[in-house]
């Protein structure tokens, strides 16, 4: 009786066993990847840095970083950002155009090896102009021709657009294609005349004189470099600027200080390269740089750039700043608040007689409007880190080339700390302290 009990039992397992597979198997379709979600590099951030971010802010800073070089401390912030492999906010994975603008960003921001990897990791570059687009410059920009000409032979959407044009008639060019490269050439200017893409181009085809060289993009850059031009003679423009400054660490900031007597001036050289263990030793040594100019405050404001740089803050190193911002020479107590304002900024401990000097300083109020300051205080306060870095970013972008004012810093400062953001926040109060020096 057991035997046909477990016998029936089977049969019945093979019936629905058989029922299951009659069934209608449905194929849902694989989700697009997010564009945002590849990673350049090891930036110790996760692949939550977006989480809650506003989408209009992303779309409003990454093209104003795609065009306008940063200094030092902000340029290393968007690149460690932008390298991160994280999901976009919602709705924002699957633009192509706005994944292309953050290679470009990366590229201006002098990160072409983070922008090579992401775009040898995302699929669909034939069938996205923008993303192809980004890919072609940033080969161009890393001295890749080959790898350029290879994404204009694969594009298949948007290829007859003026840029696809210049470039296949520069890559027929380089594969001895002559006939076919001019009739490019001529359709190229016939859609848009550009004098000196053409200019570089006879050059290139029909050895006339090429001129001075021109280096709006890569692909002028390709070119002044086919033709063996003086690339020093040319301003170029923010993401070539970038690629003929390759060097160093794309994580780190570092800055340019011109050499000068005394040791106190050897430990900010030092310092400003990103040698925090040798500008400490050589520290040390300043006490008796007094006669070579190193007077009270420059060695206050020494340690306080050294005390940022380390992230070890305490009470007397900020005491010495904050007693010079409203004692002794009133012409140098600017530049003793304002460091001042820096170190607070940063965390560092206000003893009660510090507090009660930094009350009575008066640096001035930045320039960032209110309420996007309102905006960065926001996102710090609530540990919205890709938003956070955005906003800052965007500060330092509407800067220009005068730099940070001390208050909007100061205000940077403050949100990178609190949103998390230590190392950056650290590499902003240096580089103001630099700048004090």
């Amino acid at each position: 009786m057991a035997r046909l009990s477990h016998l029936i039992a089977g049969l019945a397992g093979l019936a629905l066993s058989a029922s299951a597979w009659s069934q209608p198997v449905t194929i849902a379709p694989l989700a697009a990847p997010d564009l945002f979600s590849t990673g350049g590099r090891d930036t110790g951030l996760n692949g939550d840095i977006w989480r809650e971010t506003s989408g209009p802010i992303l779309r409003a800073v990454l093209p104003l970083l795609a065009a306008r070089p940063l200094p030092p401390a902000a340029a290393a912030l968007a690149r460690r950002v932008l390298a991160t492999g994280a999901s976009a906010p919602p709705g924002l994975g699957k633009d192509a155009g706005l994944a292309g603008v953050r290679i470009a960003a990366l590229t201006t921001q002098g990160d072409l090896a983070a922008a090579a990897r992401i775009l040898s990791r995302t699929s669909g570059l034939d069938r996205n102009p923008e993303l192809a687009t980004a890919a072609a410059e940033a080969a161009l920009l890393s001295r890749d021709d080959e790898r350029a000409c290879v994404v204009e032979r694969g594009l298949g959407a948007g290829r007859d657009g003026v840029y696809w044009l210049r470039l296949r008639a520069y890559c027929q060019a380089r594969a001895g294609q002559t006939e076919a490269a001019r009739l490019t050439l001529d359709l190229a200017q016939t859609k848009v005349r550009d004098p000196v893409y053409g200019r570089l181009m006879g050059a290139k085809l029909d050895g006339l004189a090429a001129g001075p060289p021109t280096l709006r993009n890569g692909l002028d850059y390709a070119l002044a470099r086919d033709l063996g031009l003086d690339l020093s003679v040319a301003k170029p423009a923010p993401a070539v600027a970038a690629a003929l400054a390759q060097a160093g660490d794309p994580g780190q900031a570092t800055w340019v200080v011109e050499p000068g007597p005394g040791e106190a001036h050897a430990a900010w050289i030092a310092l400003a390269a990103g040698d925090l263990a040798r500008a400490q030793q050589i520290r040390g040594r300043a006490q008796r740089d007094a006669a070579l100019g190193a007077g009270p405050l420059d060695l206050a404001i020494l340690d306080a750039a050294i005390a940022a740089a380390s992230g070890k803050l305490d009470e007397p190193v900020l005491d010495r700043l904050a007693e010079r911002g409203s004692a002794g020479d009133p012409k140098a107590w600017p530049r003793a608040q304002t460091a001042t304002l820096y170190l607070a900024a940063l965390g560092a401990p206000l003893s009660e007689a510090a507090r009660g000097e930094m009350a009575t300083f008066t640096v001035a109020a930045g320039r960032t409007p209110a309420a996007r300051a309102a905006v960065l205080e926001a996102a710090a306060q609530a540990g919205r880190l890709g938003e956070t870095a955005l906003v800052a970013l965007w500060i330092a972008a509407d800067a220009g080339p005068q730099g940070l004012a001390p208050a909007d810093r100061a205000r940077v400062i403050r949100a990178l700390d609190q949103a998390g953001l230590k190392a950056d926040a650290r590499a902003f109060a240096v580089e103001g302290l630099v700048a004090l020096r």
